[in-house]
């Protein structure tokens, strides 16, 4: 089973595309009506829809670690520093990780990018 993805608002439009090319689940936050929602509310839909957040915001790291300091259940975060990676990289590792991992494997969990 495939792991899916919430694409933060501020992904590269490529990186979604890319990733729905080769088959990967993923549902942005404008496709889920949320376009400008706080990045705290974000992880709610993520959660329900048990989907792991991908995004290029550091504030997600900030909502991750309290989370994981309060305990608080979370899909998992991917982050990748806008500056650090390409979008061909995000791309192959999003795609390494939705087919490769499980959602046990991510769950309150930060995962950065370049692997």
């Amino acid at each position: 089973m495939t792991l899916a993805f919430y694409m933060d608002e501020h992904v590269h439009r490529a990186i979604t595309n890319a990733l729905k090319l080769r088959n990967v689940d993923v549902l942005t936050v404008q496709e889920d009506c949320r376009t400008g929602a706080a990045d705290q509310i974000i992880l709610d839909p993520a959660i329900e829809l048990e989907r792991v957040i991908f995004t290029q915001d550091d504030d997600f790291l900030t909502i991750a670690n309290y989370f994981q300091q309060q305990g608080i259940y979370f899909t998992g975060v991917i982050y990748a520093h806008q500056q650090s990676v390409t979008v061909g990289d995000c791309v192959r590792d999003l795609e390494i990780i939705a087919k490769a991992a499980e959602k046990k494997d991510l769950a309150n969990q930060v995962q950065y990018l370049h692997l």
